[in-house]
């Protein structure tokens, strides 16, 4: 859910109202071992300020004091100066001081690269090699390509040679509350398999992807090895029914934050009922797993 005063489906007042609804029902359950306080592994995290408004976590002591308070003990953090500006070495270098700075244990920076722009590839390289990490993040919409064109395919065979992991995220806002000026598309996932194929051991999460991307897509980018988040599942029991779906693998911890609310992605793992094994592997073995 958003931070936005006006949300484009559920009014604040809706949204508190549900969320009390969904935290009473929850507390009325028997209390089981995945219910006990347990780390959090969150692949979904931004810093810095949305280009078209203020969130009330865009200030990183107090992003990370939230984080910290939500048992997350590590935080997969991309920059949201990432979107519009073109410096991308400058982003990726305030992100690593940012959190060096401020989250130096807790926020593991994830690097941009915009293959559109020049030195692209040497800022891939200095990402893995200079500031030691191990995934990056993609906003092709943002970026102006697809993951058709020819930039991607270099892309991902570059990421792979580095042993990356490579997060893609499908939207960062909700279509319908997009700036009237800003007309970002949501990116269309179809051509992940063929850009994969020549690389099996490549590591591929689709971040915010569940307000584009349902059903049997869903299912058939999942067998291909693809991982998830939940910062966008919506629906009562949603985390059941998608586990019922796709392999329990596929299938991370993320919030979105400070763009949606944190607590609204915590809620997501109270309200479903999951055995301990799935409840551990959403919460920080899968996303292990994805860097091992």
């Amino acid at each position: 859910m958003s931070d936005s005063d006006s949300p484009a489906t559920l009014s604040r007042r809706q949204f508190t109202r549900a969320a009390a609804t969904l935290a009473a029902a929850a507390a009325l359950r028997p209390l089981s071992a995945s219910d006990a306080p347990s780390d959090l592994i969150d692949t979904n995290v931004s810093l810095g300020r949305w280009p078209f408004r203020r969130t009330v976590l865009d200030e990183t002591p107090a992003l990370v004091a939230k984080l910290r308070e939500g048992s997350v003990t590590e935080a997969w953090t991309g920059s949201f100066d990432a979107l519009l500006h073109k410096d991308i070495p400058a982003v990726n270098h305030r992100l690593v001081e940012e959190c060096v700075r401020h989250g130096k244990g807790l926020l593991r920076p994830v690097g941009a690269v915009n293959p559109k722009l020049p030195g692209w590839e040497e800022e891939l390289r200095r990402c893995t090699e200079v500031h030691g990490m191990h995934a990056i993040r993609l906003h092709p919409n943002y970026h102006g390509y697809t993951l058709a064109d020819p930039p991607a395919a270099r892309l991902f065979e570059l990421a792979a040679r580095h042993g990356l992991l490579v997060q893609i995220a499908l939207i960062m806002e909700d279509e319908r509350t997009l700036h009237p000026l800003v007309n970002v598309p949501p990116v269309d996932p179809a051509p992940l398999p063929d850009l994969m194929k020549p690389h099996p051991k490549l590591r591929v999460q689709l971040l915010n992807a569940f307000r584009t991307l349902r059903g049997l897509p869903v299912q058939s980018l999942a067998a291909k090895g693809i991982a998830y988040e939940i910062a966008t599942l919506e629906g009562m029991e949603g985390l059941s029914n998608l586990l019922a779906q796709i392999p329990n693998g596929r299938v991370c911890f993320g919030s979105h934050a400070p763009f949606f609310y944190f607590e609204s992605a915590k809620l997501k793992l109270r309200e479903s009922v999951l055995d301990e094994a799935a409840s551990r592997a959403v919460r920080f073995g899968n996303a292990r797993a994805l860097l091992a």
